[in-house]
Parts: C-alpha cells; structure tokens; sequence
C-alpha cells in the first residue's frame, strides 16, 4: 500500500530541509566534487559515443583523460605565458594609466581637480572609504596563502573525482533508477529526462559559447593592437553565460583601455566597440539560437535571480549548482501548470460540461 500523499510530501520536506543544510554548511568542502561531478556530466556524452565505437568504459575513461591532460598541457604552453605576461604588464602599467588618467581628468574634467567642487568631495570621501576598508584588505591578503593552497588542493582533487565518476557514471545513474519509488518511477523518469534535456542543451551549448566568443573577443582585439586583449577577452568569454554580463565587463574593460591607448585615434576605438557589438549580435541571433536551442527554457531573467539567490545563500558552490536547479525547476513547473490545467481545479464544472 502506498504512502498517503500527506506522508509523502513530509518525507521528501525533511530530505530537501537536510540537503540544504548540508549544501550550506559544507559548501566549501564540497566544491571539489560539485565541479568533479559537473566535468563527469558533461564529458559522459563523449564516453558513451566512444563505447559505441567498440571501446570499454575504462579504456573510453582512459582516451578522454589523457586527450584532456594534453589539451591542458598544450594550452599551459601556448596559451598561459602570453596570458600570464599580460596580467605583469597590466599591473607595471597600472601607475601610469592612473598618472594618464589624472591628465586626462584635469584636461577634459577640471572642476574635479578643484578641492572645493561637489565631485572633488565626492572623490575624497570615497577614498577615505576604502582607507578605512584597508584592514579588512590586509586581512584578505593575509588569507591569500590558504587561498592558494585551496586553490592546488582543487587542481588535484576535481580531476580525480571527475575521473572516478565518470569511470562509474553509468553504474550510478543505474543504481539511482532502481531506487526510485515504484508508483512514480515513469513519472520522476520522464522528468528527469527533460531536465538532462534542458541542462545539457543549455550547459553544453554555453560553454561552447563561451569559448567560442572568448576566442573570438582575444584574437579580435589583438589584431586591432589592443594591449592586454587576451586578458579581456578571456573574461569576456568567461562570464557570457550570464546573460548581457560578458559584453557589458569585455566591452568596458576593452573600450576603457582604448579610450587610454588609442585617445585621438577614433578609428581604432571605434573598433574595439565594433568588436564587442558584432560579438553580441553573432552570439544572440547565431551562437545561442544553434548551439543552446530556444526549447531550452531558461530565460535570463531566471537564470539571473537563480545565480543571486543560490550565490548568496551558498556562495560560489551556489552559484555552480543554480543552473542545474533552474532548469529543473523550470521543468516541475511546466509539469506542475500541465497537471493544474488538467485538475478539476482548474477545469470545475465547466470544463466537465465541455467533455
């Protein structure tokens, strides 16, 4: 005999009570196997498709690792000097792009300069802010060395977690199948289904994305001559698949460097808005439409106060985990509108008169 609905609902309460608590408090200890586990999912496809070609799991597993060790091992070599030499010069610059920009503000802008002026004050205060905010700033310096060794500790764990689950992906998605509750199994199913739909139509075709348009953000803007375009052009790719984010941060950082670089040279800084212009209207009317589909069903907006919401409760392992729960929340809702429309609650009497 089957649980009352009321039992039921209780139960699964109690589970969802815990799996936050748990989420919650062991959130940083936890981010290893979280992105362990993402990597696993989204490499599965590649593992099956090799299975088919007439190779076993653990040599599929196998392949998959070592190509991906000498992918990483080729971009430390080609891409990680040039990035790492731009990020020096970047900051041995920084003194004279504030010395630049000081000329600049006292050419074009004087009354800020003026110590009696509103904006002068302005600027004083601000400053006298973040004097008072050093302590806290030496106290983040401080936790720098634990930082970075969470940081190595992160580099050795994730791959071997990766690697283990995906060696066992299938055996585990198994086993959970023969755990679910009988009565609902076609149900939670189907479900479950939609939602690998969605979350794999959406993750796998943003981060293609996302490399695509960094790609195409850095080669672009060293050939117009802009210094540090790999540096911006590597955030810009990164941070696409929050919707509008990467442009507005690439297009600021990149035009804000022209604006010091090229001022005078119209063309040139033209062109550094043309590259980020052009990347938006390839990404929303050609990357995104192919590669992450329309029937994806995760609107920005949504997707956006999902990564607010789980990113302050959980912080960044919040933030790994809230597309995953969008796209299935998304899913429970179009089912729960589906079994609403369906209800008598919502059909009545009328909607039985019109059978």
């Amino acid at each position: 005999m089957a649980l009352p609905v009321k039992d039921q609902l209780r139960y699964w309460g109690v589970a969802t009570v815990i799996f936050v608590a748990v989420l919650y408090l062991l959130g940083d200890v936890l981010l290893p196997f979280v992105i362990g586990g993402a990597i696993a999912y989204f490499v599965d496809p590649v593992a099956d498709r090799l299975e088919r070609l007439g190779l076993s799991r653990s040599a599929a597993t196998a392949v998959i690792t070592v190509a991906s060790v000498l992918l990483f091992v080729l971009m430390v070599l080609m891409v990680v000097p040039a990035l790492i030499a731009q990020m020096i010069d970047l900051i041995n610059v920084l003194p004279q792009l504030f010395q630049d920009l000081r000329a600049f503000v006292s050419t074009h802008f004087p009354s800020v300069l003026d110590r009696e002026s509103n904006a002068h004050q302005m600027i004083a205060s601000v400053m006298e802010t973040l004097k008072s905010r050093s302590g806290d700033l030496l106290k983040t310096l401080a936790g720098s060395v634990g930082s970075a060794i969470n940081v190595v500790l992160l580099l050795v764990i994730v791959p071997v977690v990766a690697v283990y689950l995906l060696l066992d992906w299938d055996r585990m998605i198994a086993r959970i199948d023969q755990l679910l509750p009988l009565d609902h199994a076609p149900v939670i199913r189907r479900l479950a289904g939609e939602i690998d739909a969605v979350l794999a139509s959406f993750v796998r075709g943003m981060g293609t994305v996302c490399l695509i348009l960094g790609t195409y953000y850095a080669v672009a803007l060293m050939i117009v001559g802009l210094q540090f375009g790999l540096v911006v052009g590597l955030i810009a790719g990164l941070v696409t698949f929050i919707p509008y984010l990467g442009a507005l941060i690439g297009g600021a950082l990149a035009i804000g460097l022209a604006l010091f670089q090229f001022w005078g040279d119209w063309l040139s800084i033209g062109l550094v808005a043309a590259i980020f212009a052009l990347g938006q209207v390839v990404e929303g009317n050609l990357l995104t439409p192919k590669l992450v589909g329309s029937s994806v069903g995760l609107h920005p907006v949504w997707l956006l106060l999902a990564l607010s919401v789980f990113g302050a409760l959980f912080g960044f392992v919040g933030m790994l985990i809230a597309v995953p729960v969008a796209a299935a929340l998304g899913v429970l809702a179009r089912f729960a509108t589906g079994q609403y429309l369906g209800s008598r609650l919502y059909r009545g009497l009328t909607g039985q008169d019109d059978d």
